[in-house]
């Protein structure tokens, strides 16, 4: 199975461990990534509500370099699996958008057909690789290990359709099949608050209260989730949320892909759990010397 791969800005920077652990674990499955080259950032957080178009134009220069090659292209962060699907969506439903873009393409050199099927890396190891293959390549059941599946916000909205928006299951069921115990947990996809730390930090810190307390109220151990900033805000900002609310949570907040790898027994040091902030040591301790 070959894919185009497209890491995005965070996994090359504060989310390198996603982008290794999705390497190993890729590996493992005979998924055969073959990363864009010269791709550019997808035009997430801000660019799009300043100016959309251009947005648009951003993503579709990294979707017209991926047609040539042929294969679905695997985006592991959720923010740009919803920009380049939004990027494409729009591009192939509204002539006026279509028009601008192709315009901009031309001045590089390039043209866009709106063939590239963008997918979430979940999507792609649910869908194409199956529950019973990694079930077959588990060395290390994690039994006992009660997990929180946090979505987040983004890959289970409707257009994205390889999941329930309101009821996912797909990670739940990923994290069953590694022998862990998905706990239930009623804010799986509810929002992180994205990166609006830059300018209302307080109320992420809020929203990052109520999703680590939801997860503690299901008696999660750890909390596993498939998007670069979910992660850093449920990570980075645990300490500080639990100073403004008087709480206690220290629960770790992990990519999947680490979570398969710890199954599967792949290298450890591929997996990055260093690079966590809150420390994975005492909830991975039956399982891996840390």
């Amino acid at each position: 199975m070959k894919y185009t791969y497209y890491p995005g800005c965070s996994l090359e920077a504060t989310s390198k461990h996603y982008d290794t652990s999705t390497k190993a674990v890729c590996s493992a499955l005979g998924i055969d990534l073959v990363e864009l080259e010269d791709w550019n950032c997808c035009g997430a957080s801000a660019y799009m509500s300043i100016e959309e178009h251009l947005g648009f134009a951003l993503s579709a220069r990294n979707l017209a370099l991926a047609e040539k090659l042929g294969w679905d292209v695997i985006a592991p962060c959720s923010g740009c699996f919803v920009e380049l699907n939004k990027a494409n969506n729009y591009f192939n439903k509204y002539p006026e958008v279509k028009e601008e873009v192709q315009s901009v393409l031309k001045e590089a050199g390039l043209e866009y057909n709106g063939t590239t099927k963008v997918r979430h890396l979940l999507d792609v190891v649910y869908n194409d690789v199956g529950l019973e293959v990694i079930k077959s390549l588990v060395k290390k059941p994690l039994k006992g290990l009660r997990v929180a599946s946090y979505y987040g916000c983004q890959i289970v909205r409707p257009r994205n359709n390889f999941d329930d928006p309101e009821d996912p299951h797909t990670l739940d069921d990923l994290v069953t099949s590694l022998g862990a115990t998905s706990v239930y947990f009623p804010m799986k996809n509810r929002c992180c608050g994205g990166s609006l730390t830059g300018s209302m930090e307080g109320q992420v810190l809020r929203m990052v209260k109520n999703i680590l307390l939801c997860a503690q109220q299901g008696e999660a151990q750890i909390l596993v989730t498939t998007c670069p900033l979910c992660q850093l805000n449920l990570d980075a900002y645990q300490s500080k949320s639990e100073k403004k609310f008087g709480a206690k949570f220290h629960i770790p907040a992990i990519y999947f892909t680490q979570l398969m790898g710890l199954a599967m027994e792949l290298p450890i040091k591929a997996m990055g759990f260093e690079k966590n902030i809150v420390s994975v040591k005492k909830a991975l301790a039956p399982y891996v010397s840390l």
